[in-house]
């Protein structure tokens, strides 16, 4: 715990088996209190390696609901189990969970209630592996949404994440898509609500086992968070009323 808030982590998990154990590893167990993992149908031996190493809380889909239907299944465990503060981090290592500690404090201390670990903020995203093709389409979306949103982050496709029980129980975040445009709806939601969002420089590391989506998926995520960004202001204009953004 830090300052008597429950710090708990989540692990959405797809054929993690080889990097689970690593990643689980550097946990920092002196703040964490749980570990949650959902495992979305993987096709290797994730939930074997999660019982070994210890994991205690596993959940498995019995079908395969997507990126977006995992972390739901992760959030509502989390909020499930009293965690007052949840940080989601990849199990196929591609974020570092030292930094864990850093984004736990930075909520604990109610400066904040979300904060994002951002492979843009230095300049090490290009240099740990990120493909060119994504980093400009990162920072294009980046851009647009920004001016959409009027706002100023550094990135909004980061996968590490960690938000208060607040956040959670306010953004309506079982709306969104089952699929990876569901992170940039639920940013759009907290922006909606009123959240501020803290940013800390995160490396990047792109190697063989770590998930990635390929182009098509990408194309379509693509076109997911213009749409995303397109709702949110017409909803900010009073043009539009989308479930998304009724609060939970």
């Amino acid at each position: 715990m830090i300052n008597n808030k429950k710090v708990v982590v989540v692990l959405p998990a797809y054929n993690a088996a080889k990097t689970l154990k690593k990643t689980y590893d550097e946990i920092d167990f002196s703040i964490v209190d749980e570990v949650i993992l959902v495992d979305d149908l993987s096709r290797d031996d994730t939930v074997k390696v999660a019982r070994e190493i210890g994991i205690r809380h596993i959940v498995e889909h019995q079908v395969n609901r997507g990126y977006g239907g995992n972390q739901k299944s992760c959030y509502n465990k989390a909020l499930e189990l009293g965690a007052d503060i949840v940080i989601m981090l990849h199990p196929d290592y591609q974020y570092t969970p030292m930094l864990i500690p850093s984004m736990a404090h930075l909520l604990a201390s109610g400066l904040y209630e979300v904060v994002l670990g951002s492979r843009i903020l230095g300049k090490g995203a290009l240099k740990g592996g990120m493909p060119v093709y994504k980093y400009v389409a990162n920072r294009f979306l980046t851009l647009f949404q920004n001016i959409m949103m009027n706002a100023k982050l550094s990135e909004y496709h980061t996968g590490y994440r960690a938000f208060t029980r607040k956040v959670l129980e306010s953004v309506n975040y079982n709306a969104n898509s089952d699929n990876f445009v569901f992170d940039n709806q639920m940013l759009a939601q907290i922006w909606f609500q009123g959240y501020e969002i803290a940013e800390i420089t995160c490396p990047t590391k792109y190697f063989e086992e770590a998930s990635s989506i390929n182009i098509k998926n990408s194309t379509i995520y693509g076109l997911g968070v213009l749409g995303t960004s397109v709702i949110y202001r017409l909803n900010r204009w009073k043009m539009l009323k989308s479930p998304l953004f009724n609060r939970a």
